[in-house]
């Protein structure tokens, strides 16, 4: 085993933290494992001043410039809430039928992630809200057709564009047709080819090249591909489909590899290696150390073991390491926000939310502007 591949395996990593500070254990195990990027969640979030710190820490031992990532969508996902403010989600921004406004969604998200020092927003949902998922979607989707969605999303891309923050488009093929929450089950959505061609895929065939990365989901399509296996998992799906017949070619990520729909079908260490040979770039593993050390573990072993999935492996990194440096470049880390800059963001929230109720009474009353 040489150090090079080990660094190589952990290049197609994003991983979790367990809290608002690196632990020493943390440490040594990501400057051992060299991922590609940290993903942090609610409860990592306390304070801007210890977010600075832990940007710092891990800035320490990652190889730069690193992905520092966070889910804001607005509404029900919204990492943040606790420190600036509650987001509108994108079903209420879409409402409005304002592009002005989708635009200042974006723009609004990626000030606050910027100043925050986050580069990476998975985000947005291209999701079409079909009458199937609304009750696991909810707000999250902004319509059943695909136009409006690629409306929305251009706009809010552009917006968060301003500040230098990335977006990520998902969850490619599309969860619109499910009525399962895939962080618990596999969806078996049971959506024609030329409904997922026509309907659903269609956001990314518009916006493939305003998308740095995309995510594929851990559904399943059983009309389409026989034995049904989560779309992150398929080489039909990834290489035949998103980067052969929509040629995209950007960066493909999976959804959280320790959700259900996924460890239902294979245990986190198998379905990691599916999804590398199946042509996926980065792995999330979001929430336990166990998985990530065993998984980087398993990929490692598995690359040493077959030279076709060595290649696998390096293909995936060498398409992270220049995506990193085209996409990321040398950025300094912010400054911890003050109380003043906090109220400032906070205050920038309210303001949005305010615009889109009067949107939205001025649409109630027919009346334009």
């Amino acid at each position: 085993m040489t150090r090079a591949l080990r660094h190589r395996v952990g290049s197609l990593l994003i991983v979790g933290l367990e809290s608002a500070a690196l632990s020493a254990l943390e440490t040594a195990w990501l400057g051992s494992l060299q991922p590609s990027g940290i993903i942090l969640f609610r409860r990592n979030v306390e304070s801007s001043a210890r977010l600075s710190a832990l940007w710092q820490q891990a800035a320490q031992v990652l190889p730069q410039p690193f992905f520092r990532c966070v889910d804001l969508e607005g509404g029900t996902v919204d990492r943040l809430r606790d420190l600036v403010g509650p987001t509108p989600s994108a079903a209420e921004v879409a409402a409005t039928g304002r592009p002005a406004i989708f635009r200042e969604h974006g723009a609004l998200i990626g000030r606050v992630l910027h100043a925050l020092g986050f580069n990476l927003n998975l985000a947005p949902v291209l999701d079409l809200a079909l009458p199937d998922a609304l009750p696991v979607m909810g707000t999250r989707v902004v319509s059943a057709h695909p136009a409006p969605v690629i409306a929305y999303a251009n706009a809010f891309l552009a917006g968060m564009a301003r500040y230098g923050v990335l977006g990520c488009g998902k969850h490619f093929p599309g969860l619109g047709g499910g009525d399962l929450d895939s962080h618990q089950a596999t969806p078996k959505i049971d959506r024609t080819w030329q409904q997922i061609w026509e309907q659903d895929v269609e956001p990314y065939r518009a916006l493939g090249t305003s998308l740095p990365l995309i995510m594929v989901n851990h559904a399943a399509y059983p009309k389409i591909e026989r034995p049904a296996k989560p779309a992150s998992l398929s080489r039909f799906w990834i290489e035949g489909v998103l980067r052969g017949k929509l040629r995209y070619r950007g960066l493909v990520i999976s959804d959280d590899m320790e959700m259900g729909g996924v460890l239902n079908h294979a245990s986190p260490e198998s379905a990691a290696i599916e999804a590398i040979a199946a042509g996926t770039d980065l792995l999330e593993i979001c929430h336990r150390a166990d998985r990530i050390l065993a998984t980087h573990e398993a990929l490692l072993r598995e690359a040493e073991r077959s030279p076709a999935f060595a290649r696998c492996v390096s293909r995936a990194a060498k398409r992270v390491a220049g995506a990193k440096q085209r996409l990321l470049g040398k950025r300094t880390l912010p400054r911890p926000l003050s109380a003043a800059d906090l109220k400032q963001l906070q205050t920038a929230q309210q303001r949005l939310r305010d615009k889109i109720a009067r949107a939205k009474l001025s649409k109630s009353a027919g009346v334009d502007g």
